[in-house]
């Protein structure tokens, strides 16, 4: 699947800027500033993750809105009343290797963190300033055959039988004395 970039509205461009490019070590590499069509500003801030490999060259965008614009809440999931988990942001890792060292860039920043084992892939968890729940992923094993007859019986499935929950998850509470102030503000 090749997305081009996924654009999301921040109400805090300077923090959002600092996490995307600091924690998450993606790149800033385009900034559109443009009036709007109702007459106000914005400015479309465009980062690329340089790691990604060859193939899947997609980039995550914010809108910084400037006008007669409801208040921005950057979180996707707490925005619209539901549990943050439910809608946020995977990003691939390319393997456990690469997984670890990203978990580590957001230790060594002081943030909260998640690893969860799913089985299938293993992923860690954090909170960008917005809100928005953020995922480096890794497949642990490619799907097969199995995992599409399964997939299209839960689909069919009125009530299909629940899975065990992960059972692999390990929690990294924050530190705040790590955190940067961008991240706090």
């Amino acid at each position: 699947m090749g997305v081009h970039h996924i654009a999301l509205a921040t109400p805090a461009l300077a923090a959002t800027d600092r996490f995307y490019t600091e924690a998450m070590g993606f790149e800033l590499v385009k900034c559109v500033v443009g009036p709007t069509p109702e007459g106000g500003w914005a400015r479309h801030v465009f980062y690329r993750n340089p790691d990604v490999h060859e193939g899947a060259p997609g980039m995550i965008a914010f809108w910084d809105l400037h006008g007669e614009y409801p208040p921005v809440d950057g979180g996707m999931s707490r925005a619209v009343g539901l549990p943050e988990w439910v809608n946020h942001l995977a990003f691939h890792a390319t393997d456990p290797d690469d997984l670890e060292r990203r978990r580590g860039r957001w230790l060594d920043l002081g943030l909260e963190v998640l690893d969860v084992d799913h089985g299938f892939c293993r992923s860690v968890y954090t909170h960008d300033p917005n809100g928005t729940l953020v995922e480096w992923c890794c497949d642990l094993r490619e799907l097969d055959d199995t995992d599409r007859a399964e997939a299209r019986a839960a689909i069919g499935a009125a009530q299909p039988p629940l899975e065990d929950p992960p059972t692999d998850v390990r929690h990294f509470p924050a530190d705040p004395e790590r955190q940067p102030d961008w991240f706090t503000d």
